[in-house]
């Protein structure tokens, strides 16, 4: 938990582009196949956008898969794409990602207290890290429409017991609007376009539309 903070005072406390990490744990095409309580469609969207945008704000990114070169493959190819040619993924056999000694390490290693999950399944891969980091000082961020699972039950537990624990439900795009804070910023943009959601385009539509109008 952040220094000086109540339990109750961190979720006031915003996310930064100085003390926020991203961990996106096993999204992979086996997974993926199983994922029933969203379009599988939106949610490589999603997840690729909040790693595009987490880019674009130099927010640093620990990325792991579950046995890849077993049943589960390797990472979907949308995020592969866009993630940093030179990043580890960090393949691991623990259930728990944040049970295994590299994925706690490279969390460590970026000084960051705010940790930011993604993962599939919600009630197990997004659920356990998240709530582990929370028992060992983090500010876990659990990114919902970013993570997914194959029924809706198993979301509503996942979704339950991380509140229990204290861990922060949000969104992919509010967590990004979040950090980058002020709409005139020079990245705003691009934060934008990394975010791509459809509402945004319709606004950007409308103001180039004034725009020539007036």
């Amino acid at each position: 938990m952040s220094e000086n903070l109540s339990p109750t005072g961190r979720f006031h406390e915003p996310l930064t582009r100085d003390n926020a990490a991203l961990l996106l744990v096993d999204h992979q095409i086996g997974l993926f196949t199983g994922v029933r309580d969203v379009g599988v469609a939106t949610l490589k969207h999603n997840v690729v956008a909040l790693a595009k945008a987490a880019q674009v704000l130099d927010i640093p990114t620990v990325v792991t898969t579950t046995m890849a070169d077993g049943m589960w493959g390797p990472l979907v190819p949308e995020l592969a794409e866009v993630l940093p040619s030179d990043l580890e993924v960090i393949d691991r056999g623990t259930v728990n990602a944040w049970n295994e000694p590299r994925v706690r390490q490279a969390v460590e290693a970026t000084g960051r207290k705010k940790l930011i999950i993604a993962g599939i399944s919600i009630e197990v891969c997004l659920a356990f890290p998240a709530i582990s980091a929370t028992a060992a000082g983090y500010d876990a961020y659990a990114v919902i429409d970013a993570s997914g699972t194959f029924s809706e039950t198993k979301r509503t537990a996942g979704l339950l017991r991380m509140q229990q624990a204290g861990v922060i439900v949000t969104d992919y795009a509010t967590t990004m609007v979040e950090v980058l804070a002020d709409n005139a910023d020079p990245k705003a943009y691009e934060v934008y376009g990394a975010l791509d959601m459809p509402f945004a385009t319709l606004v950007g539509q409308l103001s180039s539309a004034y725009s020539k109008n007036g």
